[in-house]
């Protein structure tokens, strides 16, 4: 699936700027939409005032979600020699891998549309990034539905998940997931190419057959990577909330605080998910069926879903940290520990030791 400003092919284009009374297709709206539909006054460098503020809010994303990714990184991949590793710790630990992927290999890049007036990082890049942000995406949502059914199956079948919920079973699902999400964002590596308009200028764009092909792409992503996960996800949740509610009397305070707490923290970080992304999938099926007006208020939606979107790989380990005491801890032991290198790692290997390994009595691992 194309970034946000990709979303109209050129014929599209075309007849939507004579509707709008734009002459031609140029580097402003393809690629950032302020030079030819009312933009605003411009800045130093020719920058409008909306780009700027656009570039700020990448560079903030970028540099909370690179540290905040790189720190959960550092607390999961670290463990005791021998302890096992729980389940949800590797999903969260594959979940964080794709987000500081994502964060390196595609914000960087895409943030250059909003400086510079033509592509000019190549081919290659022009298919890789438009590519991994499809593939990061998929992979997000597909590993919270894993997580989903984790635990579904931790708090529901309690008592049989222990042959079920092992390491081994999370990191075949993990294989699966990359594969999965990997071959279903192949067309759009396909079909993003570079072209040239007036001799000279290039533009990375995603140029499919036709316009039904492309229809067809789109809907087929938001279903399949968006609705379907959503409704199991929600199938997994509305099952773990009867069961808690069922079995509240017969659980310990501790047991159930445990569950709720691991249950609560994953559904926050679904949530957060559906909400930043929805925005984009309503641009893409609003331009593919819809008529998108192509004007400065429909170019600052844009914007916005853009923001958002890469926003949710920067605020799940925030999340952690406020909904995981667990988490906490295990932050504060790696920033003493980088203080403080040459000292012994007891206390890190006790948090890791908690974090890490589940509970015998009921199965869960956060």
């Amino acid at each position: 699936m194309p970034c946000l400003w990709d979303t109209v092919d050129l014929m599209d284009l075309k007849e939507g700027m004579n509707r709008s009374g734009v002459s031609e297709p140029t580097a402003g709206w393809c690629e950032n939409g302020t030079e030819e539909v009312a933009a605003p006054g411009k800045l130093a460098l020719g920058i409008g005032a909306d780009n700027v503020v656009a570039l700020l809010a990448f560079a903030l994303i970028f540099a909370l979600g690179v540290l905040g990714n790189s720190v959960v990184i550092a607390v999961l991949a670290r463990r005791r020699p021998g302890a096992p590793r729980g389940t949800t710790n590797i999903f969260i630990l594959n979940l964080s891998v794709a987000d500081l992927s994502y964060l390196l290999f595609c914000v960087p890049f895409q943030a250059t549309v909003y400086v510079l007036p033509t592509w000019v990082l190549g081919a290659f890049l022009c298919k890789f990034t438009h590519y991994f942000f499809t593939v990061s995406m998929l992979v997000s949502i597909f590993t919270l539905s894993a997580m989903s059914v984790d635990r579904y199956v931790a708090i529901v079948h309690s008592r049989r998940c222990s042959g079920v919920r092992v390491a081994r079973h999370a990191v075949r699902a993990i294989a699966v997931i990359w594969t999965l999400s990997l071959a279903m964002a192949a067309p759009v590596a396909h079909y993003q190419n570079i072209i040239e308009h007036d001799g000279n200028a290039t533009y990375c764009w995603e140029l499919w057959p036709s316009a039904r092909d492309r229809k067809i792409y789109v809907v087929c992503t938001f279903v399949f990577g968006y609705v379907l996960p959503l409704l199991l996800i929600c199938f997994c949740y509305a099952s773990v909330l009867n069961h808690l509610h069922k079995k509240l009397k017969n659980m310990s305070k501790k047991s159930e605080a445990s569950k709720r707490k691991t249950a609560q923290t994953v559904l926050v970080v679904v949530v957060v998910f559906c909400l930043s992304w929805l925005p984009h999938h309503i641009v893409h099926l609003w331009v593919e069926f819809g008529s998108f007006p192509l004007n400065q208020a429909s170019f600052m939606f844009r914007v916005i879903a853009h923001c958002l979107a890469y926003s949710n790989s920067s605020v799940n380990p925030i999340i952690y940290a406020f909904l995981s005491e667990n988490f906490r801890k295990a932050y504060k032991q790696v920033f003493k520990c980088q203080s403080n290198r040459g000292s012994p790692s007891n206390d890190v290997k006790g948090v890791r030791s908690k974090a890490e390994t589940p509970p015998i009595t009921n199965c869960t691992s956060v």
